[in-house]
């Protein structure tokens, strides 16, 4: 089947968009999502589209076919073309839990920013709260009721602080669900347990199909 005839048809371009973001061409996966638009809800978009791409991408790094720039970029121009839909009078058919990602007493960014940019890709509205300590992070989890927070962590040291994250959290009260991801996690598969997340993701693919399942 020709791409063409894929849009015709109305099936999404998975293979088509997957192939241009790999090749970080950005001409023609905008062409791409704005033909398939052109005859679909923005939710359509997004759900046939961008979701199924960015869980292959994500897939795909887990098993070496994929590089990490690659994921990186995908999850950023995906972002953008996301940001491009019309959503104007249209709501977002999948509950939104109020939701914030951060990387914590850690200086490595990349994770964060990779999931972050699948989620907004994928329709989900979320606070950024980029590097944070425990002391700053608490208050304004409370300050902005979140109930869904995702914690990256690149160092091992960082890991173990999201036991005192969730000791902070109880605590004070607060029902939060703890959502962490990053190598520490990776290379002991029960560290997250230990820590007191309530879940872990291995890639952006499992933060996508981790958020659905807590939304």
């Amino acid at each position: 089947m020709t791409t063409d005839t894929a849009l015709l048809s109305g099936s999404a371009p998975v293979a088509e968009l997957q192939k241009a973001l790999m090749q970080v061409d950005r001409v023609s996966a905008r062409s791409i999502l704005h033909t398939f638009a052109q005859h679909n809800s923005p939710t359509t978009v997004v759900e046939s589209l961008l979701v199924p791409v960015l869980e292959e991408i994500g897939q795909g790094w887990e098993v070496g076919d994929v590089a990490l720039s690659q994921v990186y970029m995908s999850g950023q121009v995906c972002e953008e073309l996301a940001n491009g839909l019309q959503w104007d009078n249209q709501e977002k058919p999948w509950p939104q839990p109020a939701m914030a990602i951060c990387v914590l007493e850690d200086f490595h960014m990349l994770g964060k920013q990779m999931v972050y940019s699948a989620l907004k890709a994928s329709g989900y509205d979320l606070h950024d709260y980029g590097r944070m300590d425990l002391k700053g992070l608490v208050p304004r989890i409370k300050q902005d009721g979140i109930s869904v927070m995702l914690v990256s962590a690149l160092m091992l040291r960082s890991a173990l602080r999201v036991a005192d994250l969730r000791a902070k959290l109880n605590e004070e009260g607060l029902s939060v669900r703890i959502v962490v991801g990053g190598a520490p996690f990776r290379f002991d598969d029960q560290l997250w347990q230990e820590v007191g997340a309530d879940a872990m993701a291995r890639n952006t693919a499992e933060a996508l199909q981790m958020v659905r399942s807590l939304s």
